[in-house]
């Protein structure tokens, strides 16, 4: 079974040893990994940022001949800038070229001038010929294409992955892959920036079988990893052996650390119990998985066959190879220049040095019985009305006091309930509730961009954080513009995006991706309440404003922040900024020694409406690798961006300026595309007139390839085929023509939802279609009859609860709590002073009843309660507590009330 790791994976082509030639022959064409003998990885992390370079051998150990293609899945915040293959036939290195699309139009137009006629044919009929016309061409270029099709169409892989053909790797022969990559890292809750160890770099957990009573790997490995921050490296942790920690600065602004040897990280825990179940002498890469299925009719009206992978995916290892890496101070702010290319020109991106500028300031706690700031703006179609009132009862409920808060239902205007947010008092929650519209009011014309124009279009209130929440059931029209209207707005707040249908699911990550906010896919109503719920509960982490952000720099030189500064930053996240110093700087004559000249940054913020500020001092001289991570980085930041703008219709400029930079940096952009150029090796020993000729240069399939996963429908599962008598030598032969002849026919739309084939160059670009729903998504759980229950249980009692947390003594309470009114009131404890404070005690006492459990839905409710409780009445809680147990018959102990 195949996993995660890819690699490099060979090809060759068998057959069963039953049957014969004259009867006909069962075909199978085995897959295995080819067996990775070393790797050398180096990784240079500075502050949240890596830069990796690694070098792979592989060797064929098989007894024949295989065709191999290097695949490598690229995780999130990370992006592929050089590649290259080396063995003693060829030479093989990835190459950006522009991709320029062609029209429908373009193309008949260029083939009525050299003669075609296309005049009359349907549109369905062209959209095959140009397909086919397309699929000829790119096959003469490169050939060989099915070997990225097989991943292509029967992966169990979702996402995205690079994938390079690298031509026949003879028995013994080696091949080295030259991989580098940079990467955003993510930070941990105590600040250490985590880096993990790509499986393709180091595929301990599958592929390979070794001896289960020694921790040596099949394969060596020497990791290297240089660590630099201004704020110094404290410490380094990792699952497995390093060389203790190394400074090469005074200031630990620089270390390094590095494996000492090749040592299995999971040595200290044993065998895997599978390999203890299997056997030591299992092949674990050894089984063929690729069987033959079954395709269409061909143009020249003879069944055809054509050979499909099948590549089985799974989730990450559970022990990757993993580092921790600390800094001196991990709630600060800092900045690093990272110097430019010396051969790009002054000015350019690459040319001009980058500050690499983090911002993790240090925000608390609120203190207990404090007023939450926080602006909540929820935007809401009128099928979420229709399944959802509750939850929105709920979630409007559990908000803290102190927030603001607005409501757009954007199916019916694109104005808010009120002209802009308003202070969340009961007067305010219970207008905005009356005055939601109905799900008969409904224009029946999803309004959503002009919604989100009118919500940025208002103030924000000054020390409250922006927090979009988008409940989407249907994918709105203008979904490109969408997009890029909120790219344009990502730093002015963040997005909770819910979305409950496939088809929207893009959209709803690409919002909450910009906007450093959240995506979850809700799968039924029965949990949309505990999903939303969830998700306020992360979203009440306390922010801190950002009021400035100055720059402090000799004459001559000005920063551009590139992106924007974010307007907030929230507790337990970090925001990483790329920003560009342009100019030649004019020093004094005492001060021409430009190792010396230094810069200063000023980050001014709010927090619990105090202005902090925070001044860092760096040195304009960077004494950097040159490997241009931040720089590169900020490449991947701004494609990103100008790929939204040429989607939204911005016209050419963004487009002719993203290939510009992608061609520039290596960093690869919808506007671009991978090429593979094949260069022949020389042969050493040969010294005649050839040897003056230029080496032969070709090129070979290369690309990302995006994987759908495992198929849904059972076509896509692939079936053993009996091959008939004379096929084995005419598909051995004619593989190729074969192949140009069904790929087209096998993209028609009747043909079944898994067939693949070469995709067409779409008239207009889509932002939306390069979004990966696999890496980002929380799905909501699903929830059993007791749950919904409980749901309808407690849903009686937060009707009835105040904004503020409280409870009023009703006969509306005493009903939900199954008690006479009257006896409630003679059961009031003689010190209580207000009837309120004794029915809220009800109230919290009776969501603690023994056998019921409301904590997915009440649990920032009952927090707002007991708040409000420990503000009036601490001293009487007590004795509530205690006449409430007799009361309800509950046995509620004193910690609920926090004391």
């Amino acid at each position: 079974m195949w996993h995660q790791s890819f690699g490099l994976i060979g090809k060759s082509y068998t057959h069963d040893t039953t049957g014969s030639f004259l009867l006909g022959k069962w075909l199978y064409m085995p897959l295995c990994s080819v067996p990775l003998c070393s790797a050398v990885v180096d990784v240079a992390i500075q502050d949240y940022v890596a830069d990796v370079a690694s070098e792979l051998t592989y060797q064929n150990k098989s007894s024949i001949s295989t065709e191999v293609l290097f695949v490598f899945p690229p995780g999130p915040q990370m992006s592929i800038y050089s590649f290259q293959s080396c063995s003693e036939d060829a030479k093989v290195q990835a190459m950006l070229q522009d991709e320029v699309p062609v029209s429908r139009d373009e193309w008949a137009n260029h083939h009525r001038g050299v003669g075609g006629a296309t005049h009359g044919l349907p549109g369905d009929q062209l959209s095959v010929l140009l397909l086919l016309t397309q699929a000829q061409q790119l096959h003469e270029a490169t050939g060989s294409w099915e070997n990225l099709e097989y991943l292509q169409d029967q992966s169990r892989y979702p996402g995205k992955v690079f994938a390079c053909f690298l031509g026949t790797l003879s028995p013994g022969r080696e091949l080295v892959v030259t991989l580098r990559y940079v990467q955003e890292l993510s930070r941990e809750p105590d600040g250490a920036a985590r880096f993990v160890l790509p499986q393709t770099l180091h595929p301990y957990t599958q592929l390979y079988a070794w001896n289960c009573h020694s921790s040596h790997l099949p394969y060596s490995l020497l990791l290297t990893a240089s660590l630099q921050s201004p704020r110094g490296v404290a410490n380094v942790q990792a699952n497995c052996s390093l060389t203790p920690l190394i400074y090469t600065a005074q200031d630990h602004s620089t270390a390094q650390v590095c494996s000492p040897e090749c040592k299995d990280p999971r040595s200290s825990w044993g065998c895997m119990s599978t390999l203890r179940n299997k056997g030591c002498d299992e092949k674990l890469g050894s089984v063929p998985v690729l069987l033959v299925q079954s395709w269409v009719w061909s143009l020249l009206c003879m069944t055809t066959h054509v050979l499909q992978v099948s590549l089985a995916g799974s989730p990450p290892g559970q022990h990757d190879l993993e580092l921790l890496v600390y800094f001196g101070d991990p709630s600060a702010v800092s900045a690093v220049v990272e110097k430019g290319n010396p051969e790009a020109p002054p000015g350019s991106l690459l040319g001009d040095p980058m500050v690499l500028v983090t911002l993790a300031p240090s925000i608390p706690e609120p203190m207990p019985g404090q007023h939450q700031s926080g602006e909540f703006i929820f935007l809401l179609d009128t099928t979420f009305l229709e399944r959802a009132q509750d939850s929105l009862l709920f979630l409007l409920k559990s908000l803290p006091l102190g927030c603001y808060f607005n409501i757009y239902c954007y199916e019916a205007a694109s104005m808010g309930i009120y002209p802009q947010s308003v202070e969340y008092t009961q007067d305010n929650l219970t207008n905005a509730l009356w005055r939601i519209p109905s799900t008969g009011s409904s224009l029946g014309d999803t309004n959503l961009l002009e919604t989100l124009r009118s919500v940025y279009s208002t103030p924000r209130p000054r020390g409250h954080a922006r927090q979009v929440w988008l409940f989407m059931t249907g994918l709105p029209s203008d979904k490109e513009a969408i997009a890029a209207e909120v790219c344009h707005h990502r730093n002015s707040h963040r997005c909770f995006s819910f979305y409950f249908s496939e088809d929207s699911a893009a959209l709803a990550i690409a919002l909450a991706r910009e906007t450093g906010g959240e995506v979850t896919y809700v799968s039924s109503n029965n949990s949309m309440t505990a999903v939303v719920l969830q998700c306020l509960k992360r979203a009440l982490k306390p922010a801190a404003e950002v009021v400035s952000l100055s720059w402090t720099l000799p004459r001559g030189l000005e920063v551009e922040v590139l992106g924007g500064t974010p307007q907030s930053i929230f507790q337990g996240q970090h925001s990483l900024l790329y920003a560009q110093i342009h100019g030649q700087a004019q020093l004094p004559m005492c001060f021409q020694d430009t190792t010396v000249a230094k810069g200063v940054m000023t980050l001014q913020c709010s927090l619990e409406g105090q202005d902090v500020t925070h001044m860092v001092e760096f040195p304009l001289y960077s004494q950097g690798d040159g490997r241009l991570a931040g720089h590169r980085l900020a490449v991947r930041s701004l494609l990103q961006r100008l790929f939204l703008e040429a989607a939204s219709g911005s016209g050419d400029e963004p487009r002719h300026r993203a290939v510009e930079i992608s061609l520039a940096s290596g960093i690869i952009c919808p506007f671009t595309s991978y090429v593979g150029i094949r260069t022949s090796q020389r042969v050493n020993w040969y010294r005649g007139p050839l040897a003056l000729l230029a080496p032969c240069q070709s090129h070979v399939p290369c690309q990302l390839v995006e994987l759908p996963g495992l198929c849904k429908d059972s076509s896509c599962y692939p079936v053993t085929i009996w091959v008939p008598p004379g096929w084995l030598t005419a598909v051995r032969e004619s593989w190729r023509a074969l192949r140009r002849l069904t790929c087209g026919i096998a993209a028609l739309p009747n043909q079944g939802a898994c067939s693949k084939a070469h995709k067409p160059l779409p008239p207009s670009v889509s932002s939306l279609k390069y979004v990966d729903p696999t890496a980002y998504v929380l799905r909501s759980p699903i929830f059993g009859p007791r749950s919904t229950e409980a749901f309808a249980e407690c849903q009686k009692l937060v009707v009835l609860q105040s904004e503020d947390g409280s409870w009023a003594l009703s006969s509306g309470l005493a009903s939900v709590l199954e008690v006479d009114e009257a006896e409630i009131k003679r059961k009031m404890p003689g010190e209580v002073m207000e009837p309120s404070i004794w029915a809220t005690v009800l109230a919290v006492t009776w969501l603690h009843r023994p056998d019921k459990c409301y904590q997915d839905y009440c649990e920032l409710l009952e927090a707002k309660a007991v708040t409000w409780l420990c503000s009036r009445a601490v001293s009487q809680l007590d004795k509530c507590l205690e006449a409430a147990n007799n009361l309800l018959g509950s046995s509620a102990k004193p910690n609920i009330f926090r004391l």
